[in-house]
C-alpha cells in the first residue's frame, strides 16, 4: 500500500512539474510576441509621422455625390466592355 501512495504520489509530482514547464514556455512565448508586436506597432507609427498629413476632409455637396456616383458607374461600365 505504500508503495502505491508513493507511486502515485511521484506520478502527480512530474505531471505538475511538467504542466509548470509546459506554462512557462507559453509564457516566454507570449512576452516574445508582445515584444515583436511593440516593434511593429511601433514602425507603423513611425511611418505614419513621416507621411504629410492629409487636409481635413469637409462633406461632400449633393451634387457632388452625384456626380461622383454616376462617375463610378460609368468607369464599372467601360470595365465590363
Amino acid at each position: 500500500m505504500k508503495t502505491l501512495v508513493f507511486f502515485l504520489a511521484l506520478t502527480l509530482s512530474g505531471v505538475a512539474s511538467a504542466q509548470g514547464k509546459r506554462h512557462e514556455g507559453k509564457q516566454q512565448m507570449r512576452q516574445e510576441d508582445r515584444q515583436r508586436m511593440r516593434e511593429d506597432m511601433n514602425q507603423v507609427s513611425r511611418d505614419r509621422s513621416s507621411r504629410p498629413e492629409r487636409p481635413p476632409s469637409r462633406p461632400m455637396s449633393p451634387q457632388e455625390r452625384e456626380k461622383l456616383r454616376k462617375d463610378v458607374q460609368d468607369a464599372n461600365r467601360q470595365l465590363k466592355r
